[in-house]
């Protein structure tokens, strides 16, 4: 488990955080007030575009998140059945289009084993470009805005480059790409090739180089290890486990049927390699992570956890708020750890994941203020961030 750094109070952090109005919003051309690798500002990514307002993963979501300041934008690859990237966040597509209503594409549906778990739905993998060209996005979560669902396509991964250059020549600013290799071992047995293509269309955009501004990013680790022996462009280790519990410590074993990657990276249970995520915050992961990644992508508990109230002695947490609910809101950060120190000390970025702004997503400290938890990390040091509300990140930052 990862070593506490008893060097910052907790208390003083979030009492900094809230009343820090110094805001710098230019990462290019900035120094940070923030203790960053480079001694720049955090880097925002747009976390599947600013899927907080609009359709995750759409060319609309992308560009909302460019006009609200977003550095990265940040595609989810999978692969058609004809090899074409397109972007959504996982192989599966009932939860963020509209497949299940048409009725043409209704035999489709199947049953495959997604890092060790048994899911029925429709896959990208089993539709060609064109297919995948008649369905339209809609919003993945119930509480976000639902009325553009069906208005947008989903887009191919030359798309969003596309996109990007556009968008980087109308506000004389670069604008980012962050890829992930979704489930590369999935798409392997399938025969498609994702991070040869992924390399494909770097090098198509003339962005396949250690100096473009791209990020690579995998849950997996042999896929990242392939792409460095072909590439120089910059790549970053994601980091996951299963849960967090009571008393804050993360958890990485996995009950039965549920899905595997969450708890170890899932190439390696295929290769019957037993280390979990855990490893990566160890002197001796970061150090394996140096040999073929500039950074660590980090589940935001490995760097602020935090612990539930157990006043029944049930095994739950309590509901603190008495909102009838049990979530985030209901629990208490605790002192960081020191793994971006650790990182930083081997010359590696740290980008967490995910920031969001819906109360039930933050943590009791920080009073429903979104922008209490950015700068809390920012304080700490942090290199970049996933964000779904870029104006928020933009505006802590």
């Amino acid at each position: 488990m990862i070593l506490r750094n008893t060097f910052f109070s907790i208390v003083a952090l979030f009492f900094t955080a809230c009343n820090n109005d110094d805001n710098s919003n230019n990462v290019d051309s900035q120094s940070s007030k923030y203790p960053t690798l480079s001694g720049e500002n955090p880097l925002i990514v747009a976390h599947r575009g600013a899927s907080g307002y609009l359709p995750e993963h759409t060319i609309a979501s992308y560009a909302k998140a460019i006009e609200l300041g977003a550095d990265f934008i940040e595609p989810d690859l999978v692969m058609t059945s004809d090899g074409v990237l397109v972007v959504r966040h996982e192989p599966m597509l009932s939860g963020t289009t509209n497949v299940a209503d048409i009725p043409a594409f209704a035999s489709k549906k199947t049953t495959k084993n997604i890092d060790g778990a048994m899911i029925e739905d429709w896959f990208v993998s089993d539709f060609t470009l064109l297919e995948i060209k008649q369905l339209k996005a809609k919003q993945a979560f119930i509480e976000r805005p639902q009325q553009f669902n069906n208005l947008y396509e989903v887009p191919t991964f030359a798309e969003v480059i596309a996109l990007a250059k556009e968008k980087s020549a109308q506000l004389g600013k670069t604008i980012g790409i962050y890829p992930e290799t979704k489930h590369p071992s999935f798409h392997e047995v399938l025969n498609l090739n994702i991070s040869d293509k992924l390399l494909e269309e770097l090098t198509i955009a003339g962005w396949n180089s250690a100096t473009s501004p791209v990020y690579v990013q995998s849950f997996e680790v042999s896929n990242l290890q392939y792409i460095r022996s072909k590439s120089s462009v910059k790549i970053i280790q994601l980091l996951s486990c299963y849960d967090v519990a009571l008393n804050g410590d993360l958890i990485f074993d996995v009950p039965n049927g549920e899905i595997i990657s969450n708890g170890q990276p899932y190439d390696w249970y295929l290769q019957g390699d037993n280390r979990n995520f855990s490893f990566f915050t160890t002197d001796e992961g970061l150090d394996f992570v140096k040999t073929y990644a500039n950074g660590i992508g980090p589940w935001k508990p490995f760097i602020i956890s935090y612990k539930g109230t157990d006043a029944n002695n049930d095994g739950f947490a309590d509901d603190m708020n008495a909102d009838g609910k049990i979530n985030d809101a209901d629990k208490e950060a605790i002192t960081p750890t020191d793994l971006i120190t650790k990182a930083h000390s081997r010359g590696l970025q740290v980008h967490a994941y995910t920031f969001r702004n819906e109360s039930r997503r933050l943590l009791s400290n920080y009073h429903n203020n979104p922008i209490a938890e950015y700068q809390a990390f920012y304080q700490l040091g942090l290199d970049g961030l996933f964000t779904d509300f870029t104006d928020t990140a933009v505006t802590a930052r």
